[in-house]
């Protein structure tokens, strides 16, 4: 079972982490390598352009692409979208010049776009209802209407930082976008795949949680229950030759703060606080 990857950019430290986190750490994978194993002898990497991994998923060179939904959109290859793995988050937006631009898509009939992303820019405009003249262009798209190439840019953007810069702003949204899972249709029901599937959804439900462990007197076990925004129930189990209590749970990092004195009022005591690596329902 092989997993496309993104080879280099903003997108290959955070692929790199969630298989790290994931069990399936990834053996000798230095740069310029076009493949490596993982400790699951079943599982090995692929390195590739995130622009072209929608391509190496359909055509069979890998079962898995990790990759954005733009770039999905973008190949027109028929995928499985398996998760939402929540990192890349950008949009796909329309911008023209602050001064002078167009204030509304219907404005560009007759114009031209200039875009990284032609088939996007071109579907969003028939959605639209309009024809502009649509110039595909490999960077630096921000800077296409000052140099009088094109009225009007869609662009990725995620704080809106470049747009500003380059005197530029947003007339509509075309897409949101964030990094997938993907699937080659043809083998998207494989158990294997369902297994990393799910190692991945365990990595994304341990972000931002915290597992508490604490004593109890046994007496005070429904008011510290009380004080608990926890996952549903505690764990709780008897502590050999004590008349306290261990109990366990699973809360949000941000309630952590507040709940630890709640907890050490209603008579808990030991109280730990670790980090999550994965939680499997």
């Amino acid at each position: 079972m092989r997993i496309a990857v993104p080879n280099k950019g903003r997108l290959h430290e955070p692929a790199l982490g969630l298989l790290e986190r994931a069990g399936l750490h990834v053996q000798d994978g230095a740069d310029r390598k076009l493949y490596a194993d993982t400790v699951d002898p079943d599982v090995s990497v692929l390195f590739a352009r995130a622009a072209d991994i929608p391509e190496y998923v359909s055509d069979g060179a890998a079962a898995l692409g990790i990759t954005g939904l733009d770039q999905a959109r973008e190949s027109e290859v028929d995928l499985v979208d398996l998760l939402d793995l929540e990192f890349g988050t950008c949009r796909l937006v329309l911008a023209s010049p602050e001064e002078g631009g167009v204030s509304a898509p219907e404005e560009l009939s007759g114009g031209t776009v200039a875009t990284e992303f032609p088939r996007i820019t071109r579907r969003y405009f028939e959605g639209v209802g309009v024809s502009p003249d649509i110039v595909e262009v490999s960077g630096a798209t921000e800077l296409t209407p000052h140099v009088d190439i094109a009225d009007a840019i869609v662009d990725i953007t995620s704080t809106g930082t470049t747009l500003r810069m380059n005197r530029l702003s947003v007339v509509d949204d075309v897409l949101e976008s964030s990094v997938r899972l993907f699937a080659d249709p043809a083998v998207a029901d494989d158990p294997k795949i369902d297994q990393i599937k799910t190692a991945f959804r365990s990595v994304l439900d341990a972000d931002g949680k915290r597992y508490v462990m604490m004593n109890v007197p046994e007496g005070a076990l429904e008011d510290v229950k009380d004080r608990i925004p926890g996952m549903g129930g505690p764990t709780v189990m008897d502590i050999a030759g004590e008349e306290k209590l261990a109990v366990h749970v699973v809360v949000d990092e941000r309630e952590v703060f507040e709940v630890i004195p709640e907890l050490k009022t209603a008579g808990a005591s030991d109280i730990l606080v670790t980090e999550i690596e994965r939680l499997v329902p």
